[in-house]
C-alpha cells in the first residue's frame, strides 16, 4: 500500500518530510493549495486513500528558521507566546540552564567554537541574529543593548543630531521591555507587541540616517571578535550568555538536554498537542482541507509520541465531523483514519490503540 508524505512545510533540506516547520503552510515542492490532489495506490481507488493526508501531530523540526514557533521561543524564552507549545523544563537540575533551552548543535566545545570565529552576529531589517554555519538563532531584543551601546559610542560626533536622540530613545525603550522570564499573560503580550515596534523603529532609523547603520555595523564587527585574540570574544560570550538558549557540544545532549524530543533526535522537538490551543493551531489547515473535501482520509504517524493517544484520535474524529458539518457517527469514525506504529522484534500495539474505531497499519 502506498501512502503520501506529509504536505506541511518542512526543513529546506529535508529528505523525508517529517521535520515539519509549519503545519499550516504547504511544502513548496507540492505547490499551490488549489492543486492538491493526493492519491493512494490503484488498489485503493474506491477508498479514502484517493485523497489521504499523512499528518505528523507530535513533533516539529527545529533546525530550520522557518519554524516560527521555535524561533520565537529562542528569542523570548519562557515569555514566548509559544513557550507552552513545547515541553521544556525551564528549571532543570543544572542551574546554569535555568530559563534556557539547551541547543546541542556545536561540532566542538563552545570555547573552541567561539574563538575560531564560527559564531557570528548579524544585523538585518532592525533585528539581530546569530549564525553558526547554516544555523540561525534570534538574539533577544532586551539584549540588543550589548551591541547598541557600542553603536551609540560610535555616534558620539553626532550627539547634536536628531537621530542621536532617537537612537537613545530606542535604548530606553529596551530597558522597559518586559524580561524574557516574564510569565504574566499581560506582560507577555506587551513584550510581544513592544519588541516588534522597537525593531521597526531601529530599521527606520537606519534607513533615514545611514550614520546609524554604519555605527551598528561597526559595533557588530567589534562584538564578533578577531581570530587569534581570545579576549576579543568576551563581548560576544557575554551577549550569548544573556540569551534564552545555550549552545553546546552535540555530545552533551543525552545528559543535559531539557526539551522533550522525538525519541533521541535533537532536531525534532515534541509539541504538546494535548493542549487545546496547540491542537487548534497545529490542525487549522488540516480541518480546512477536510471541510473542503480535498482530504478524505488521514494517516497519523507515531502515536506513541502523543501524551494521550486515544483521546487525541477521538478528538480528531470529533473535529473532522464538525468540519464536515455532520454528526459524529455511532462508531466514532467521521473520517477514514490509519494509525502507524513501527514495531520491531516482539513489540506490540497497546490495546487502547487497537480500537475498532481506528484502522491500524502495522509495519514490522
Amino acid at each position: 500500500m502506498l501512502t503520501p508524505r506529509p504536505i506541511s512545510r518542512r526543513g529546506a533540506e529535508s529528505l523525508h518530510g517529517y521535520d515539519i516547520t509549519d503545519h499550516n503552510k504547504l511544502n513548496a515542492a507540492i505547490g499551490m493549495r488549489a492543486k492538491i490532489t493526493m492519491r493512494g495506490s490503484p488498489s485503493c481507488t474506491r477508498t479514502a486513500w484517493d485523497r489521504s493526508l499523512d499528518f505528523v501531530p507530535n513533533h516539529m523540526g527545529i533546525n530550520d528558521p522557518q519554524n516560527v514557533w521555535w524561533q520565537d521561543v529562542l528569542e523570548n524564552g519562557a515569555s514566548s507566546l509559544y513557550a507552552p507549545y513545547f515541553d521544556i523544563d525551564w528549571r532543570p537540575l543544572k542551574t546554569d540552564l535555568h530559563d534556557k533551552v539547551l541547543l546541542p548543535i556545536l561540532g566542538d566545545q563552545y570555547g573552541r567554537v567561539l574563538e575560531r570565529g564560527e559564531l557570528r552576529v548579524r544585523f538585518d531589517s532592525g533585528s539581530f541574529s546569530l549564525t553558526y554555519f547554516d544555523h540561525v538563532f534570534p538574539i533577544a531584543p532586551g539584549t540588543y543593548r550589548y551591541i547598541l551601546e557600542l553603536a551609540l559610542e560610535n555616534l558620539a560626533e553626532f550627539r547634536d543630531e536628531d537621530f542621536y536622540a532617537e537612537f537613545q530613545s530606542i535604548l530606553t525603550a529596551l530597558e522597559y521591555l518586559p524580561r524574557r522570564t516574564e510569565t504574566d499573560p499581560e506582560r507577555i503580550k506587551e513584550r510581544a507587541r513592544e519588541k516588534e515596534i522597537i525593531k521597526k523603529r531601529l530599521e527606520r532609523r537606519c534607513a533615514e540616517a545611514p550614520q546609524v547603520q554604519r555605527a551598528i555595523e561597526k559595533a557588530v564587527e567589534t562584538i564578533n571578535g578577531h581570530i587569534g585574540d581570545p579576549r576579543s570574544f568576551d563581548r560576544l560570550d557575554e551577549l550569548l550568555n544573556a540569551q534564552s538558549y545555550r549552545l553546546a557540544f552535540w555530545r552533551v545532549a543525552a545528559e543535559e538536554i531539557n526539551y522533550r524530543r522525538f525519541f533521541d533526535v535533537n532536531d525534532l522537538a515534541a509539541i504538546r498537542v494535548e493542549l487545546p490551543e496547540v491542537f487548534d493551531a497545529a490542525h487549522k489547515l488540516l480541518f480546512e482541507l477536510v471541510a473542503s473535501g480535498a482530504v478524505t482520509g488521514l494517516r497519523i504517524d507515531h502515536p506513541d509520541g502523543l501524551y494521550r493517544p486515544l483521546e487525541y484520535f477521538e478528538k480528531l474524529q470529533l473535529r473532522c465531523a464538525k468540519a464536515l458539518r455532520v454528526p459524529l457517527p455511532k462508531d466514532g469514525r467521521a473520517i477514514y483514519l490509519i494509525v502507524e506504529k513501527i514495531l520491531t522484534g516482539d513489540g506490540t500495539v497497546a490495546a487502547k490503540l487497537a480500537s475498532p474505531r481506528h484502522h491500524r497499519l502495522r509495519f514490522c
